[in-house]
């Protein structure tokens, strides 16, 4: 079977709940290897709530689709404060990006309390904002920016990462409107150790199994070396 778009691989699906220190209740799931545990853990930031960023976005729905089974990783996904998809709405409200630190704090707390294994942040636009302001606040092995336009995260958020041995990588689209690799490179340039992929081709938004497949490539090399290319049947 060839895995394509729609592809479901088998996975132990929960339903959870993340409870800020704010008090808002964030809704989400966690998938699960099948029979194993896992040996790494993806807390995936979904993109801009307000232009219909959700847990549900096509990469992260996929990574939670597949990676489980192709890689044994965990994978958490949930609605950020105020945000709705088809599991529930998370309480509070939208707030661009700066009481949301409270909701990243949760989501790693959360897999802390689990005792998942190897916390990495996924972010998918709006998402990388989150993990560039707050990823150096946990004990991360590192952060994936998945098209970061570099927004609301600042020259100093990025030095911030200086303060920490985690690693920070940037996948950038070449025909991103946002932020595309020349650009990249100029603003990336105040932390010199970021390592930037260029992938030709691309869009902000990755679509098409083609693009999804060199996504997860990349996250699968950058959490587990050796381990990509990822098989395209099952």
């Amino acid at each position: 079977m060839e895995i394509l778009s729609n592809t479901e691989l088998p996975s132990v699906r929960e339903n959870i709940e993340l409870h800020t220190k704010d008090g808002q209740t964030l809704v989400g799931e966690l998938a699960l290897p099948v029979g194993k545990e896992p040996v790494a853990t993806l807390i995936t930031l979904h993109p801009l709530p307000t232009h219909g960023g959700f847990m549900d976005s096509h990469l992260l729905r996929k990574m939670a689709n597949r990676l489980p089974e192709l890689l044994s990783l965990a994978v958490l996904r949930f609605n950020t404060r105020g945000t709705t998809s088809p599991r529930g709405t998370s309480t509070g409200e939208f707030d661009g990006g700066v009481a949301e630190e409270l909701d990243v704090a949760a989501a790693v707390e959360f897999c802390r309390q689990r005792s998942l294994p190897r916390l990495w942040l996924v972010g998918w636009s709006f998402g990388t904002e989150l993990a560039i302001k707050y990823g150096p606040d946990h004990p991360i092995e590192g952060a994936i920016l998945l098209s970061p336009p570099l927004h609301r995260a600042t020259a100093e958020n990025l030095r911030r990462w200086e303060t920490t041995s985690a690693q920070l990588v940037a996948l950038i689209p070449e025909l991103d409107e946002f932020l595309p690799p020349q650009e990249a490179e100029k603003k990336f340039a105040v932390l010199p150790r970021t390592k930037l992929l260029a992938f030709d081709g691309e869009k902000h938004l990755w679509v098409g199994e083609g693009a999804t497949r060199r996504v997860l490539n990349a996250i699968a090399e950058t959490v587990l070396p050796g381990s990509s290319p990822l098989p395209t049947d099952f």
